[in-house]
């Protein structure tokens, strides 16, 4: 296999796993350690990843990039459906529950339509359409600035969540760094979802593996506020490592290989 073919292969496997090992991927191609770092080096010399310890991740977006909600919902769609599907079994009925906004509490929000007696507070017109229509659970929306992600946010949306009391927050991210924590793109969604996260007892984080490394201008929370984590088990092996001894359990969810719904999860 000539190189460039090898490094077209590699750059696939990396954008779709979000991150790989050199030793995963010198088993895969039938070479050395050493010929893998130095495609892994001329990959990141083009611009089109970034080179970590042991491997490689996906190429980190600008720390202010915000993807529309239209655009993140096309991602990691069965990793998503996967997550909501552990994060739902940690909802009790009559519980009071938080969602911020984002792609991944969206496809939460579908299952929450069959637990009873929710009331679920969300700064996400997106969410709330979700379970409007739902009879058995009631829905609060905050008010606030719309975002590109169709998220509510500012002082109206902060002043709104506090004096508010929840059982459980879940909270979606644009990233997760060791260093940085949990971020996002926005300055202001961060204040809100502090705020959120603020009105919870306990807080879970959901986020597929491809936020690991990603970091946003600001810091909603540090890792190790979080009591839940629930990710995909195509996290890094490092990251499982690392965020074992931070969050305060670390769950990973596996997706299933069909498709997921045209419309949302049923």
């Amino acid at each position: 296999m000539l190189a460039a073919e090898r490094q077209a292969l590699i750059l696939d496997e990396v954008s779709r796993r979000g991150a790989a090992r050199v030793t995963e991927l010198a088993g895969r191609f039938g070479v050395s350690d050493m010929t893998i770092r130095r495609d892994l080096d001329a990959l990141v010399a083009r611009g089109t990843l970034d080179k970590v310890h042991g491997g490689a991740t996906s190429r980190r977006a600008p720390s202010t990039e915000e993807p529309g909600f239209a655009a993140k919902r096309q991602r990691q769609q069965a990793e998503k459906e996967a997550i909501a599907r552990a994060a739902a079994a940690l909802v009790a009925p009559g519980s009071a529950v938080g969602l911020s906004a984002g792609t991944t509490t969206w496809t939460l929000a579908w299952l929450l339509r069959g637990i009873p007696r929710l009331t679920v507070v969300t700064n996400s017109m997106q969410i709330a359409d979700v379970l409007h229509d739902s009879g058995d659970v009631d829905v609060i929306l905050t008010g606030g600035v719309r975002t590109p992600s169709d998220a509510l946010v500012g002082p109206v949306a902060v002043a709104s969540l506090e004096r508010l009391n929840l059982d459980l927050v879940f909270l979606g991210v644009h990233g997760i760094d060791p260093r940085a924590g949990f971020t996002t793109p926005n300055l202001l969604e961060a204040d809100t979802d502090r705020a959120l996260v603020a009105a919870g007892r306990r807080l879970a984080v959901v986020a597929d593996h491809t936020k690991w490394g990603t970091v946003g201008i600001s810091t909603i929370v540090r890792l190790d506020e979080a009591d839940v984590l629930v990710t995909d088990d195509k996290l890094p092996d490092d990251a499982r490592e690392q965020l074992t001894d931070l969050v305060g359990d670390l769950v990973l969810a596996t997706a299933e290989p069909e498709a997921p719904h045209e419309n949302g999860p049923e």
